[in-house]
């Protein structure tokens, strides 16, 4: 440490230089506090996460398409289904099958949403429990259209 010792008939002058130790001095304690709490506040349980691949659908033989029409009619593998017991016997019967077939829903845009519900309700209540729905990639993302 050093000391400046002036006469006292000299005139006091102004100081221009900042002192940076106080700053210094805080931007240190701020990094170690940062160094020590960030470890903690990371910590998680360490887990191989499983990796996820789109890919395409494939149609299995044994995989039932189930279709629904803007007007609400419902298509088993693009034949007509007149009433609703006799599509609920038809899933009652894929549903004792082991392994059991999946059930892929494909619905049109403009269907109401009254009748995929109703497909699904009797999905479930014939037992059907590997049910998908068909979709169509968007291509408002940049995607290049062929």
């Amino acid at each position: 440490m050093s000391m400046t010792v002036q006469s006292p008939d000299e005139e006091q002058s102004v100081m221009a230089t900042i002192n940076t130790t106080p700053l210094v001095d805080v931007m240190l304690v701020l990094l170690i506090i940062f160094l020590i709490t960030i470890p903690v506040i990371t910590k998680t349980v360490p887990v191989k996460l499983p990796n996820a691949n789109n890919i395409p659908t494939q149609t299995k033989p044994q995989d039932i398409t189930i279709a629904v029409d803007a007007a609400g009619n419902i298509y088993w593998n693009e034949k007509e289904i007149a009433d609703d017991s006799q599509f609920l016997t038809m899933i009652e019967q894929q549903a004792v099958k082991v392994p059991q077939p999946e059930i892929h829903i494909r619905g049109d845009r403009n269907a109401a949403y009254k009748s995929i519900g109703h497909v699904l309700y009797d999905l479930e209540r014939g037992g059907m429990v590997k049910v998908a729905f068909i979709t169509e990639p968007d291509l408002s993302h940049g995607a290049p259209v062929h």
